[in-house]
């Protein structure tokens, strides 16, 4: 019931906040709207007025908000600002080919799933799970492009945009589906080996139960703890499903939202949020109910814990090989400059004097690459240190912070990428921000098991015996034993982060051009890839690297979570002491 509260207060104010866009810029909306009806006419004194007249802009952004809220109640979503048609057919039409296109990725991700837990149940055990992690680890963006490349342009099996008939849903749904479909496989194969050695799955086998039935029984039994994970992964789908719509051309939900966002068109923006997050919600409750049929009347209060973690087995020559690899083409790139211009040189293949090759104005690839990850890496670190700092303040307020994660984690990145970007233009600090408001919940949960571990501890209670201060304790020994862990823990996530921030540059949310930030670089190069495949592909291989490390380097946080959070108190104060 709080996390319902919760996710509905969340989405009464990410709604507020998309009807406060325009006069949260800073700009004039019917300035804004006016150049997006047509971007010949002078924005004369009259031709604003009558806009403001027209679409009640002088009452003031309480009174738009109100009349769209009553609107909303008689089923009607307004009217557009910049077409002048019904928002509702719109987002009707772009809810119909989204739930589309989500239907046939859920079933994508269900497959890819079966067949990542299927060894499990066959061998009784788990594997390393590496190429599910690396898998799920791929940005969604970065997979679309790579399948539209490879299985659109160069092999021409499947149609490269569109959406005319079911061959334009197998490219899109198998970008959607392919990560959801590892994350669910990961998680269902870390919980079977634990369910296997149960006694009960003794018993059965004792008995002469034929496999097929004791795997169905295991597969019933893992489920109802990670029903509420396949919600997050459906939610996520809504995120995702942005960037692959704008990828293919899909006239989806997201790409709406998109467009709206650009073009200020507040009541197509305000409709298209609000079916992404009620479909976030839906999918939320249905995990809740599913759930709570699994586990039926006897275990509905008890319920089943969720298994711990198992880290990934990745050799520890593997992320020193990565990165060692990312800093030589980064190091190499710094050397040369970035932004000189030779249409002379224009889309050249790779040289002795363009290791990499040119884009279309004749820039150099590797410097824009080299220049590109330290501003990427850069924003990403100032993420990572504000996430940071309010994971610290908000692991000493634990009931307040599961509220503030249900808000932040029923809101996808890209949907507060495109409020963020719509209320202050879209910037490298405009995605820096919206990261950052949906980032910050696993460094919190972290810091609040950290800190509720440490206040129950003995030491501590014989502290407040000999008449110490709740100040006193908190500097000299509370705060200490969570910073360390936590910041290791910001740290190891920073290659995740790029990987978001990438994203959001990608969809022309986060830095602008000439900038060469990575996710800006891969959408500048997508249209001359038969032309100079080195070139436009090398953005792509260094996200793809930066994936990867992200997975080598989750290994270590899960690691290092799960021992600090078992390890005796006495014990994990000398590791934490002798760490930093």
């Amino acid at each position: 019931m709080r996390a319902t509260l919760a996710r509905a207060a969340g989405l009464v104010a990410v709604l507020t906040v998309a009807g406060l866009l325009p006069w949260m810029s800073g700009k004039d909306p019917a300035l804004s709207l006016l150049r997006a009806r047509s971007a010949e006419q002078e924005p004369t004194p009259e031709a604003l007025a009558a806009i403001r007249a027209d679409l009640g802009l002088d009452a003031g952004p309480l009174s738009l908000l109100g009349r769209w809220a009553g609107g909303l109640l008689r089923g009607e979503l307004g009217v557009s600002w910049v077409s002048g048609t019904e928002v509702l057919p719109s987002v009707t039409a772009g809810l119909q080919v989204s739930l589309a296109l989500m239907g046939a990725a859920l079933s994508v991700a269900l497959l890819v799933g079966a067949a990542l837990a299927a060894p499990v149940l066959v061998r009784g055990r788990g594997g390393s799970g590496a190429l599910a992690a690396v898998l799920a680890a791929v940005p969604e963006f970065l997979l679309s492009l790579g399948l539209l490349i490879v299985a659109g342009v160069w092999l021409g099996w499947f149609p490269t945009s569109g959406w005319a008939g079911p061959e334009h849903l197998v490219l899109p749904a198998l970008a959607l589906g392919i990560p959801a479909g590892a994350l669910l496989g990961r998680l269902v194969a870390d919980a079977l080996p634990s369910v296997l050695d149960e006694r009960w799955v003794e018993l059965w086998r004792g008995a002469g139960v034929a496999r097929a039935p004791l795997a169905a029984a295991a597969v019933r039994r893992v489920l109802p703890p990670l029903v509420p994970q396949f919600g997050m992964v459906a939610v996520g789908l809504t995120g995702g499903a942005v960037a692959v719509e704008t990828v293919f051309a899909i006239p989806g939900l997201g790409r709406t939202a998109l467009g709206a966002a650009k073009s200020q068109d507040l009541p197509l923006l305000q409709g298209t949020v609000l079916a992404l997050l009620a479909l976030g919600l839906l999918t939320g409750a249905v995990a809740a109910a599913v759930r709570r049929r699994l586990l039926g009347p006897a275990l509905r209060d008890a319920g089943l814990t969720l298994p711990a973690a198992r880290p990934v087995r990745v050799p520890p020559a593997v992320p020193a090989v990565l990165g060692a690899v990312l800093v030589a083409v980064i190091g190499w790139g710094l050397l040369r400059e970035p932004y000189v211009i030779d249409t002379a040189a224009r889309l050249a293949a790779p040289s002795a004097a363009h290791p990499l090759g040119t884009d279309a104005l004749g820039r150099d690839v590797l410097a824009r690459l080299g220049h590109g990850a330290a501003s990427t890496v850069g924003t990403a670190a100032a993420v990572c240190l504000l996430g940071y700092l309010l994971a610290l303040a908000l692991g000493f307020l634990p009931n307040l912070a599961a509220g503030l994660a249900d808000i932040a984690n029923a809101v996808p990145p890209v949907v507060a990428g495109i409020l963020v970007a719509a209320a202050t233009g879209p910037g490298t600090g405009a995605a820096a921000l919206a990261v950052t408001l949906v980032s910050w919940p696993p460094l919190a949960a972290h810091a609040a098991a950290l800190t509720q571990e440490i206040r129950a501890s003995g030491f501590l209670m014989a502290q407040r015996a000999m008449g110490a201060s709740p100040l006193w304790i908190l500097g000299r020994h509370v705060l200490p034993s969570v910073a360390a862990p936590v910041a290791r823990h910001a740290v190891l996530r920073l290659p995740g982060v790029a990987l978001a921030l990438a994203s959001l540059g990608f969809l022309g949310l986060g830095a602008q051009p000439p900038s060469p930030e990575w996710g800006l670089l891969l959408d500048e190069s997508a249209d001359y890839v038969e032309r100079a495949p080195v070139a436009a592909l090398a953005p792509a291989v260094a996200l793809a690297l930066l994936a990867a490390l992200a997975v080598s380097l989750s290994s270590a946080t899960t690691r290092r979570t799960i021992r600090s959070v078992s390890l005796p108190g006495h014990r994990r104060r000398k590791a934490t002491r002798a760490a930093v």
